[in-house]
C-alpha cells in the first residue's frame, strides 16, 4: 500500500498545472470557428493551439462568477459601494477629464456623470483592472463552466482574434475572473467591435483612460440600439408602494414592461408624474432589514443594464453618478 499512498499524496500535493486546453474535446469548436468564421491559416490555428496548451485552469474562478455579489448580496450590502472615495474620486475624474467625457457626451448623448459611474463600479476609475490571466479565465470558464460554456467559449475565440489583430501575446493581459479587460471591462467580444481610439493616438488601449472614456459612450449607444441611450433622459423616479405589491407581479426585468398609467392600480406611487403611456417598468430592492426599495425604471436605466444585466449594478451606477455630480458641482 506504500507505493500508492506515496503516489495519492503527490497528487494531492503537486503544483497547479496546465490543463491541457489544446486538447479539450471542446477545443475543436473553437479551432473550427477561428477558421471557417475568422479566417485563420493553418499557422495561426498552430498559433492557437500552443497558446490554448499554455492556458492554465482555475476551478476558482467559475465559483466567482456563479457567487458574483450581484446574485448574492441584498441592496443594502451592494449599496456600500457607493462610498465616500468613489464619490470623491469620481469628482476628480470630472475635473481631470473633462474634455473627453464633453466629447462623450456631444457624440453620444451619455453624461459625464453616468461613464465615471461606470468607471468607479467597474474598476475605481482603472485602478483595479483584474490580475488574473484573460487566457487562464476564458480557458477556464469557457471549456470547463457548467453551464455558460456557449459564451465564454465564444469569448475565447474572440479573444484569439483580437490578440492577433493587434499583435498581443496573448498570455499577457490580465483581467477579470469572467475574462473582462481595462478601466471599462470590456469583454473580447465588446473589445473588437465597440473599443473606440478617443485619444487618436493609433491604438484601442482601454487600459487607458480617454480609450475607456470614449468606448463607454459608444457601448451605451451602439450595444443594443433598442435599448440605446436616449439624449437627456432620466434614469429613475423614486416610488412608494401604497400597499403590498400583486403577487406574480414581474420587478427587475432588463426591459420597460409596463405604462406609467398602470402602477397606480398597482399600488405604486410616483414621486414625479409622467405621461400615462410612457414605457416603465418596477424595481424592488431587497434591504437587510426585510423591507424592499421600490423605484420606477426608465428607458435609460435599461441602457445602463445593457452593461451589466443586474439591478443592483445599475441601480449603483445611477447612484453613484449622482452622487458625484452633486460633489463636483457642491457650493463651496
Amino acid at each position: 500500500m506504500r507505493p500508492l499512498l506515496i503516489a495519492i499524496s503527490s497528487l494531492l500535493f503537486a503544483p497547479v498545472a496546465a490543463a491541457q486546453y489544446a486538447d479539450h474535446p471542446d477545443a475543436r469548436k473553437v479551432y473550427t470557428a477561428l477558421q471557417q468564421e475568422h479566417g485563420f491559416s493553418p499557422e495561426q490555428l498552430a498559433w492557437a493551439r500552443n497558446v490554448l496548451a499554455d492556458a492554465k485552469t482555475l476551478p476558482q474562478l467559475i465559483k466567482q462568477e456563479q457567487t458574483a455579489p450581484e446574485r448574492t448580496e441584498t441592496w443594502t450590502q451592494y449599496a456600500r459601494r457607493i462610498d465616500t472615495a468613489r464619490i470623491r474620486d469620481g469628482a476628480r475624474l470630472l475635473q481631470r477629464h473633462a474634455r473627453a467625457l464633453a466629447d462623450v457626451e456631444q457624440a453620444y448623448g451619455v453624461p459625464p456623470s453616468i461613464v465615471a459611474a461606470v468607471l468607479g463600479i467597474e474598476t475605481r476609475y482603472g485602478n483595479i483592472t483584474g490580475n488574473v490571466r484573460v487566457l487562464d479565465a476564458l480557458a477556464t470558464q469557457g471549456l470547463d463552466h457548467p453551464t455558460r460554456t456557449a459564451f465564454f467559449r465564444s469569448e475565447l475565440i474572440a479573444f484569439l482574434v483580437l490578440s492577433q489583430e493587434k499583435g498581443w501575446d496573448p498570455r499577457a493581459p490580465k483581467g477579470s475572473y469572467a475574462g473582462a479587460m481595462g478601466a471599462a471591462q470590456f469583454m473580447p467580444s465588446n473589445y473588437r467591435r465597440l473599443a473606440v481610439d478617443f485619444d487618436r493616438d493609433g491604438d484601442t488601449d482601454l487600459w487607458q483612460l480617454p480609450d475607456a472614456i470614449g468606448s463607454i459612450g459608444r457601448y451605451f449607444v451602439d450595444y443594443r440600439p433598442a435599448l440605446a441611450w436616449r439624449r437627456g433622459e432620466p434614469l429613475l423616479v423614486r416610488a412608494t408602494a401604497t400597499r403590498a405589491l400583486p403577487k406574480g407581479l414581474a420587478v427587475n426585468q432588463r426591459q420597460p414592461d409596463l405604462r406609467f398609467a398602470d402602477l397606480a392600480d398597482l399600488g405604486i406611487a410616483s414621486e414625479v408624474p409622467l405621461p400615462a403611456d410612457f414605457p416603465v417598468g418596477i424595481l424592488k430592492l431587497p434591504l437587510d432589514d426585510g423591507g424592499d426599495e421600490v423605484w420606477i425604471a426608465l428607458h435609460n436605466f435599461y441602457a445602463v443594464m445593457t452593461y451589466n444585466p443586474r439591478v443592483f449594478y445599475a441601480m449603483a451606477v445611477a447612484q453613484l453618478a449622482a452622487a458625484i455630480t452633486a460633489e463636483a458641482y457642491a457650493s463651496p
